[in-house]
């Protein structure tokens, strides 16, 4: 099946949203209830999780089942894309890694580029091959406008987010004659619980519901990376074009 073959993104549709409790899942899934979607949740708080379904049935989903597991486990990631028959599949769980903590801690160094870079990946490639085993879909990765170039003040989570992004533009690549989309979202700064710690938000930054939204259009028109909202792409250009002997010594 080509890549123009997939699978009609038509309601209902079965979803899987990994990391489902993040605010931009939370929004993603309340539009897709809407559209009375089968959904599959995914997260790692049991109480929390739950909440976001009862949510969902109310909005209207057509069902909604949930999973509870670590997010990093390699097992628990095979055990749900084993069962998984999506159409569409949204990767958002990560966090916000603290630069100077993994200078102090390698463990937490690890920790930090496996939940942000290495399960992603594996969330994205056995989704993917889910996809394909149920006949086609879309699957959207939430990387993030940090991983196009490396800063000082968050190096872990950039680095994190830039190999994210280099996977799924080769696996798009690999996936492309199967049947399978993979997108890329590249967010910028998102006023969520995961940046409630930072105080002084200026007119870069946007909401769940914003990015949200954004994601569910990119999945109509079958994006390939979109930059969330739109003018980070100019200025991840500009960024991405300041000499390193420069850019070294800003302070951002």
């Amino acid at each position: 099946m080509s890549q123009s073959q997939a699978a009609p993104l038509t309601a209902p549709r079965d979803v899987v949203v990994v990391g489902a409790t993040s605010a931009v899942a939370q929004a993603a899934i309340r539009h897709w209830a809407h559209q009375r979607a089968r959904l599959v949740l995914v997260g790692r708080n049991r109480d929390a999780l739950e909440r976001v379904a009862a949510d969902a049935r109310l909005r209207g989903a057509a069902s909604v089942d949930t999973q509870v597991g670590d997010l990093a486990d390699t097992a628990f990631i095979e055990t749900v894309c084993a069962i998984a028959s999506p159409t569409i599949a949204l990767i958002a769980h990560g966090s916000l890694s603290d630069s100077a903590r993994s200078e102090a801690s390698a463990q937490y160094l690890e920790y930090e580029l496996t939940l942000n870079f290495v399960s992603a990946a594996q969330w994205v490639q056995q989704l993917a091959l889910a996809c394909e085993r149920a006949g086609g879909g879309t699957v959207v990765a939430i990387s993030s406008v940090a991983g196009d170039r490396g800063r000082g003040s968050n190096h872990v989570y950039g680095a994190a987010k830039a190999g994210l992004s280099a996977f799924c533009s080769g696996l798009r690549a690999r996936m492309a004659t199967r049947g399978v989309h993979i997108m890329t979202v590249l967010p910028g700064f998102i006023d969520s619980p995961m940046t409630a710690h930072i105080a002084n938000k200026g007119a870069l930054w946007t909401t769940p519901e914003t990015i949200a939204q954004g994601i569910i259009r990119a999945i109509t028109r079958q994006r390939d990376v979109v930059y969330l909202p739109g003018f980070w792409r100019l200025i991840m250009l500009i960024i991405k074009h300041v000499p390193e002997r420069i850019f070294k010594r800003l302070k951002f």
